[in-house]
């Protein structure tokens, strides 16, 4: 899964929000390292919405504009449900591997 998939998911695992509010959250969530643009966020939201992994809460007008609310279905959550044991299983095996002593190369390769 690419991190801005991930990120959406994770962003809608708690509570519904609106674009502006994903905008914010994903930068929460990476620690400001991802800042995600409009055109980039409403993109991967139809293909979410395709994918059946997220659906729209509701829709409202503010201040003469169309405003959507979205929310991860049920589907989605068991999508990153899902990715998060694989990213955790691989950071476990990065950790053990670190933890280890190193091994000596042999002609370029490991021992």
């Amino acid at each position: 899964m690419q991190e801005p998939t991930l990120l959406l998911l994770t962003a809608l695992a708690d509570a519904p929000r609106h674009g502006y509010a994903l905008i914010q959250e994903i930068a929460a969530i990476s620690g400001g390292r991802v800042r995600m643009r409009a055109g980039t966020l409403y993109g991967a939201l139809d293909r979410l919405l395709g994918q059946g992994l997220i659906r729209v809460e509701s829709e409202e007008v503010v201040d003469g504009r169309a405003r959507r609310t979205y929310a991860l279905s049920d589907s989605g959550r068991a999508v990153l449900a899902a990715e998060a044991e694989r990213l955790r299983a691989v950071a476990a095996e990065a950790e053990r591997r670190l933890a280890a002593p190193a091994r000596p190369r042999l002609n370029g390769a490991f021992a």
